[in-house]
């Protein structure tokens, strides 16, 4: 194997290619990086048996392809290698089977690699008819939801962000089982029914990929999910389970409905935090007083704080509830319309929040007790 290349193109295919290289890899083929020289371009592959992230560089982007070859090489040192390499084309040449030189005209590293044979294959299938959603939508349905994600592995299945695909219809929930977050996306076409939980961590690798504004592939398997974009396929394991009904959790009618502006409502809890900072939950608590919110927070050994908002609701029924001053931010953080909606019951029922234009967007979060 033996190429010429412009060391931009392959810095970018293999940064966002090495996404796919866990830290806790105990398998030593899998911390390498496969290089597969073809008269069309370059392949690249990595993997970690629960994610795999393979991309093609077309051979009108390479300078030179004196010889094809296939390669594997190790992931510790190569990112690292390509990022200080000089602003300049890159040569890469194989060696004695096993051995590769990456090098520019005043720089030559010679480097040890694994072997090809003991690279596992990986099946990166495709189905007939992909779900194809456009990437910002798909950035931004993630970006309103993952946050919620629990990071506890007690619970797998929600440390996953739920899919769920219905004609033209997708809707993605995540919850922590003490918050709740939920995204419809109307689609432009029609799908056959299909369900998954795709672990957060890896849903997360996949949203640093979506930078331009084109089109994601989705192609869904019982026990795994392919995504193609751009060059890119980006494979990952599914959780396997049952994933809660958490429509339940929502409720359909409030006793009281609030609104208030969004910028108002989110720098009066975040100025209330501060004094939370240092404690486990981040108490707050709200108090609607007719034509007001009161938002306080207490810290016995630093003070008090109180802060006014004004909003509209629809009687005069007024309520006052504790919740985590942490969780109501990571909520409001996706809204983007100016007004919200702020909708309760009791002050053991769910905080729901909603935005006054589109309600394809729901945040639900849980209150604190305090006695």
């Amino acid at each position: 194997m033996k190429l010429l290349i412009e060391k931009g193109i392959l810095l970018e295919s293999l940064t966002n290619v090495m996404r796919a290289i866990s830290p806790k890899n105990i398998i030593p083929i899998l911390n390498g990086v496969k290089f597969d020289l073809e008269k069309e371009g370059l392949y690249i592959t990595a993997s970690d048996s629960d994610i795999t992230i393979k991309t093609f560089i077309d051979k009108k982007n390479i300078k030179k392809i004196n010889q094809t070859g296939c390669i594997i090489i190790q992931s510790k040192y190569l990112l690292d290698i390509i990022r200080k390499m000089p602003n300049t084309d890159i040569n890469i040449e194989v060696v004695d089977g096993l051995k590769i030189i990456i090098s520019t005209e005043k720089t030559i590293y010679n480097l040890n690699c694994l072997n090809t044979d003991d690279y596992p294959k990986i099946e990166l299938e495709e189905v007939k008819n992909p779900i194809i959603i456009a990437s910002e939508d798909f950035k931004k349905v993630i970006n309103q939801t993952l946050f919620a994600v629990s990071t506890q592995e007690s619970r797998p299945l929600l440390t996953g962000l739920n899919v769920k695909i219905n004609a033209n219809i997708l809707e993605c929930t995540a919850t922590d089982s003490y918050r709740l977050a939920k995204k419809t996306l109307v689609l432009d076409s029609t799908y056959d029914p299909f369900e998954f939980v795709i672990p957060g961590k890896n849903i997360s690798e996949l949203d640093k990929l979506l930078t331009l504004d084109n089109n994601v592939e989705i192609h869904p398997f019982n026990n795994k999910i392919l995504f193609k974009y751009e060059n890119y396929l980006f494979q990952s394991s599914l959780l396997s389970g049952t994933y809660p009904n958490t429509t339940e959790l929502i409720p359909n009618n409030f006793e009281i409905i609030a609104t208030t502006l969004l910028n108002d409502f989110y720098h009066s809890i975040d100025r209330a935090a501060l004094l939370t900072q240092n404690k486990d939950k981040n108490i707050i608590k709200m108090e609607t007083k007719d034509k007001t919110m009161l938002i306080t927070s207490n810290a016995s050994e630093i003070g008090k704080v109180e802060e006014t908002v004004d909003i509209n609701k629809n009687n005069s029924n007024n309520l006052s509830i504790s919740f985590s001053s942490k969780y109501m931010l990571d909520a409001l953080k996706t809204f983007e319309e100016e007004e919200l909606l702020i909708l309760l019951n009791t002050d053991s029922a769910p905080i729901v929040l909603k935005s006054t234009k589109d309600e394809s967007l729901i945040q639900l979060i849980l209150p604190i007790k305090t006695y």
